[in-house]
C-alpha cells in the first residue's frame, strides 16, 4: 500500500468519524427514553468490525443479543476498508462493541471512542498490540480470552442473565476445545513442517500446528512492511519453492496478483501443495470455529 492511498484511507475516515460526531451529538438525548443502546425488544445491541469476531458474539450471546458484522465479505482487507458514515454511526447505538484491534481496523477503534459501548479489543485481551501480526482471529489462545471478554461484557450489560451466558460461553468452549483438539491431533503430521506463505495471515494458526515459518526473509520483511518485493525477493522465493525447500504453500486468495501467480506456478513445479484462504471469514461459514476447523483440515491434508 503506497502513501497516497494511505493518505486517501485517512482521511476518507476521518471525514465518517467527524460526520458521525455531529449526527451522535444531535441524537444524544434520550429525553427519558429507552437507552440508544439497547434494543425495542430487550436484547443486547452488539456491533463487531469483522464477521468471524462478530459469529464469535452471536454464539455467546444466544437470544438475547442482536449482532451486526461491518465487515462480511472477503473481497476487502479490514485494514483498507474506508468506514462510511453509516458504519461509523452504527457503533454509536452499541451495548457492545467488539473490534480486532492491533491496528488492523484502527477505523472501528476510532468509531468506538465516545460512546457508552463496552468495547472487546480482541488483540488486546492476549497482549497484542500494534506492531505485532495483527490476524489474532487464527489464534487459539486469543479466541478463548476474547470469547471471556465478550461474556464478561454481556453479564455486566445484563447482570440478570449471568446464568445463560455462562452456559452459552460453555457450549462455544465445547466446539472451540473440538478445534483444539484437533490441532493437536493434526500436529502428529504438522509439528516441525517448513512452510512458506504470499502473507503471513494465518502465522498463528501454522504456529499452533507447530510448523514453522520458511518463507523468505526478502519477501517476508516485505510483505510485512507492506512494500513491493524485489524481483530479486521474488526469484529467491521462487526458487527455494521449486527446489521444494518448503512442504506447504500458504496462498491469501484476497491478495492475488501477478507475484503470487510466480509463486503459485514455482510450488507448482516444485510439487509444493497450496493451501488457499482467505483474511474475512468465507461467506459458507456461519461460525469462527467451524472455519478454523476445516483450515486445520486443509493443513493436515496438505503434508505429505
Amino acid at each position: 500500500m503506497n502513501m497516497t492511498t494511505k493518505v486517501k484511507r485517512v482521511a476518507a475516515g476521518v471525514a465518517a468519524l467527524l460526520m458521525v460526531a455531529g449526527l451522535a451529538a444531535c441524537g444524544s438525548s434520550n429525553a427519558g427514553g429507552a437507552s440508544s443502546s439497547q434494543d425495542a425488544d430487550g436484547k443486547i445491541t452488539v456491533v463487531a468490525s469483522i464477521n468471524q469476531w462478530g459469529s464469535v458474539a452471536k454464539d455467546l450471546g444466544g437470544d438475547k443479543v442482536n449482532v451486526e458484522s461491518i465487515m462480511k465479505a472477503t473481497n476487502v482487507e479490514a485494514h483498507d476498508y474506508e468506514p462510511t458514515s453509516t458504519d461509523v454511526a452504527t457503533f454509536n447505538k452499541a451495548q457492545v462493541a467488539v473490534v480486532n484491534g492491533a491496528d488492523y481496523d484502527p477505523w472501528a477503534s476510532k468509531a468506538t471512542e465516545g460512546t457508552k459501548a463496552t468495547v472487546v479489543d480482541a488483540a488486546e485481551t492476549a497482549g497484542k498490540a500494534e506492531g505485532d501480526n495483527p490476524h489474532v482471529w487464527f489464534s487459539k489462545d486469543v479466541r478463548e480470552k476474547t470469547a471471556d471478554a465478550i461474556t464478561a461484557a454481556y453479564e455486566k450489560a445484563m447482570p440478570d442473565q449471568k446464568d445463560y451466558f455462562e452456559q452459552q460461553h460453555k457450549a462455544w468452549e465445547e466446539k472451540e476445545k473440538a478445534v483444539e483438539d484437533k490441532i493437536e491431533s493434526a500436529k502428529a503430521k504438522t509439528k516441525g513442517v517448513p512452510y512458506a506463505a504470499s502473507e503471513s495471515v494465518a502465522w498463528y494458526l501454522a504456529d499452533d500446528l507447530g510448523m514453522t515459518d520458511a518463507t523468505t526473509s526478502g519477501y517476508k520483511n516485505a510483505s510485512a512492511n507492506e512494500s513491493e518485493p524485489s524481483p530479486a525477493d521474488i526469484k529467491q522465493f521462487s526458487d527455494a519453492l521449486k527446489a521444494g525447500k518448503m512442504k506447504v504453500f500458504v496462498l491469501n486468495t484476497q491478495e492475488e496478483d501477478s507475484t503470487t501467480k510466480q509463486l503459485i506456478d514455482a510450488a507448482n513445479k516444485g510439487n509444493v501443495p497450496t493451501v488457499d484462504l482467505t483474511e474475512q471469514m468465507p461467506q459458507e461459514y456461519d461460525d469462527l470455529t467451524d472455519w478454523m476447523s476445516a483450515l486445520v483440515d486443509d493443513f493436515a491434508d496438505a503434508v505429505k
